[in-house]
Formats: C-alpha cells, structure tokens, sequence
C-alpha cells in the first residue's frame, strides 16, 4: 500500500512539474509571438480614444472627367457594365478598397470604394456620359483605427483578429496557469486579478452613461 502511495505521490509531482513546465514554454513564446498584436492594439486602442488629436491629417480630392460610353451602353446589353465602370475609375483615378453601396437607375449610377482609412464616392451621370469622384483619405491613425475595428478591412484581416483574440487568450490562460504552479503567489496574484476585474467592472458602472 505504502508502495502505492508513493508512486502515485510521484506521478502527481511528475505531473504538475511537466504541467507548470509546459505551460511556461508556451506563455514565454505565444507572448512574443503576439508581442507586435499587444503593441498594435495597444496604441490603436489609444488613438481611438483620442481622435481628435489626429484630425487635420484628412484629405479630401474631388476630380471629373468623361467615362467610356461603351460600358454605360454595352452592345447589346440592357445594363451598364457595372464591373466595367469600376475597374476602369479604379484605374484612370488610381482609387483602391472594395466596393460597396452600388446603384443603378435611369440618370445615375452610384458606388464606393473603401477600406481603411479610406473612401472613394463615385456619382456617374448616364445622360451625360460623365463621372465624378470624391476621395477621402484620413491618414496613417485612421487607418489604423479602422484596422483596429475591422472595418472594411476584408476577410482576411477579420482571420488576423480571430487569430490575435485566439492568441491573447491562450497567454491570458498560461498566465494563470504559471501563477496556479507558485504556491507562495497563487492566493495573492488570484486576488489582484480578482480586483482588477471588479475595478473594470466599478470603472463601467460609473462612467459610462
């Protein structure tokens, strides 16, 4: 029995040594791999806190000019070619983002191009067979603000926030496991997590309306 015990004992040390081993390893590298993630929503989260510390950084461009009448009227089409018309401006007015918002009636047709930091408003007159653009850009911060929220941003930066959320996470919880493991700073570092929870908490009760 005494025999049992004592290698049950030492399957149990064995254990939380390789446990808090582990968990070691993976923190110390998850933390630099997503060293440039913390550092990016860091900052990101201040100037979204503060945009009216960058707000001259904004440029606004507004151009005219005349648009191909072969893709207002395709031969033998009934409808512009929307397609058409959008890489064409894309390319003559050197405009870039996705397209959203298009619109097509009997005078007019309508769409955007955005992306972070960034809009490009785009009227055509189908009568007159003209266009006019008007372009935004709101400089370094708003891009990076904007990249912060995800806002028209694109699919494959939405996998980047998945990814970073899914990261901090994981160091979140390795801290905690590393602090479970230190039997003399479990009780204390539990309760100031604890305090710093509940301080978030007061802190929204109290100032946000």
């Amino acid at each position: 029995m005494t025999t049992v015990s004592t290698k049950a004992a030492s399957w149990r040390v064995t254990l939380r040594q390789k446990s808090a081993k582990a968990a070691r390893w993976l923190h110390i590298y998850l933390s630099m791999v997503s060293f440039g993630i913390v550092l990016f929503f860091a900052v990101t989260g201040l100037t979204l806190n503060h945009p009216d510390w960058f707000a001259g950084a904004v440029k606004t461009r507004q151009s005219q000019g005349s648009i191909d009448r072969a893709l207002l009227q395709p031969a033998g089409a009934t409808e512009p070619d929307t397609s058409g018309l959008v890489q064409s401006l894309r390319t003559r007015e050197h405009l870039h983002g996705t397209v959203e918002d298009p619109r097509v009636d009997d005078t007019e047709i309508s769409f955007s191009y955005k992306a972070p930091g960034y809009s490009a408003d785009v009227i055509i007159d189908r009568q007159q067979g003209t266009y006019s653009v008007t372009e935004v850009r709101n400089g370094f911060v708003a891009v990076i603000n904007d990249l912060h929220k995800g806002r028209d941003s694109g699919k494959a930066w939405g996998w980047v926030i998945d990814v970073s959320a899914v990261l901090l996470t994981l160091v979140s919880l390795t801290g905690l496991v590393i602090l479970w493991f230190i039997y003399k700073r479990r009780a204390s570092g539990l309760l100031i997590g604890a305090v710093g929870a509940a301080l978030c908490v007061l802190a929204y009760k109290v100032f946000v309306p």
